[in-house]
């Protein structure tokens, strides 16, 4: 069980008309695919590196930075990278963008950050996202920043034999100079968030466990959390419970988490999703942004829904089965797909405006369906790479390497056995 759950990745999603994600112009040249087959190669990890090297974190989450934006996005592949080969120069530089946004956070921050009253009342532990509204609004984007403290540390207490070590790109915010220190910091502070602020005010799971904004939410006031955003808090939870489990300090928290995502996940397979059949033939899925609507989820927050159940399908701890995923890939394939560098707007195969334009590029969240379709692994990953070429888009390029990872593990054990 433990083997199974420290083998998953955690990925993110987006709230909120999406926040165009751009690559860092201090960034280098970019990120070069050597291969489509085979191993991750020493040149694709050491061109990663060399793109993370001079980006900077965010100083805030104005426009959800530290959500879809960019500081989010880089956080995450750091993280993805850092699984596949363990290489501590990228653990050093995702502590650097887990330290300033844990540093950023409301209650911690100096003005002009942090120090705002916001909704509740009180200056809450969150990370605003829009402080030109009265009151300032939270809601799924909250998660997030949760989530990259949870998932660093869990990448920190996953590996026992480095937690001695002094962190090697310092301890500039006094969190903890070794690794065990920092990632204890992180648990605690982001319990804390949750506790202080998301539980406490923003989120009802009177309803079995189930997302709702709070009555007293001014936004979607007593709705149900749209999916996106549900992926959003489970990746803080499911990283949280992860890290409770290893260090066997709270297993009544861990327990609690576990069942929150948990309900996520089995309410909508269970009342969120309209099955059919393609018309090639396949077993395909429609859902909704957020229920009662069981249809025309945009290309966009679908991305991010399917990133957030195949976060939980890897963990093999959320009954999310490979059947499921299949079928979310055979929607991308059959319906999504329409031909060469033309994707439909919306994941029922409908074109709309803004999040449910079309797209002539693969959205990084669906480049993780191409595990359950391996026949179609060269042209989801084709579409937007070409070999020798080098990219700015660190989410499809840290996605890519995840699977060409799964894929060469795969097959590696498929000879040995």
């Amino acid at each position: 069980m433990l083997k199974n759950m420290l083998s998953g990745l955690f990925a993110c999603a987006a709230i909120f008309p999406a926040v165009a994600y751009t690559a860092n112009p201090a960034a280098s040249a970019g990120m070069v695919v050597e291969s489509f087959s085979g191993p991750v190669t020493v040149k694709e990890i050491a061109s990663f590196k060399s793109y993370i090297q001079p980006l900077v974190p965010a100083t805030d989450n104005i426009g959800n930075q530290w959500a879809q934006g960019a500081s989010g996005e880089q956080t995450k592949a750091m993280g993805l990278v850092y699984e596949i080969n363990g290489d501590h120069t990228i653990l050093d530089k995702m502590l650097v963008f887990c330290d300033s946004v844990l540093s950023e956070r409301n209650d911690l921050a100096p003005a002009p950050v942090g120090q705002h009253k916001i909704w509740t009342g009180r200056i809450d532990p969150v990370w605003p996202n829009d402080l030109s509204t009265t009151p300032i609004g939270t809601g799924g984007e909250q998660g997030d920043p949760v989530g990259h403290l949870g998932y660093c540390a869990r990448l920190i207490l996953a590996t026992p034999s480095i937690w001695h070590l002094k962190v090697g790109s310092g301890d500039p915010k006094n969190y903890g100079a070794d690794y065990y220190s920092r990632a204890k910091k992180y648990v605690t502070e982001a319990d804390y968030s949750l506790d202080q602020h998301i539980f406490k005010s923003l989120l009802n799971l009177a309803h079995g466990n189930l997302y709702y904004f709070s009555v007293a939410s001014p936004y979607k006031s007593g709705l149900p959390v749209p999916w996106n955003q549900q992926m959003m808090f489970n990746y803080a939870l499911q990283n949280l419970a992860a890290c409770h489990d290893i260090l066997g300090d709270d297993p009544a928290r861990a327990t609690k988490y576990n069942a929150i995502v948990n309900a996520s996940i089995a309410s909508f397979f269970a009342t969120g999703i309209t099955s059919y059949k393609s018309k090639k033939g396949s077993d395909v899925y429609d859902w909704g942004y957020t229920l009662p609507d069981k249809s025309g989820e945009d290309n966009n927050h679908g991305s991010l829904d399917i990133a957030g159940f195949y976060r939980a399908y890897a963990t093999g701890r959320y009954g999310v089965t490979s059947v499921e995923m299949t079928r979310f890939a055979n929607t991308f394939v059959d319906v999504v797909t329409r031909g060469p560098q033309d994707y439909a707007g919306r994941i029922n195969g409908t074109d709309g405006a803004g999040n449910s334009a079309p797209t002539t590029t693969v959205r990084s969240g669906y480049l993780y369906l191409a595990e359950f379709l391996p026949q179609q692994y060269g042209n989801m990953m084709g579409a937007d790479f070409t070999v020798g070429k080098a990219t700015g888009r660190i989410d499809q390029f840290s996605r890519f390497l995840w699977i060409k990872n799964r894929r060469n593990s795969k097959a590696r054990q498929t000879d040995s056995n």
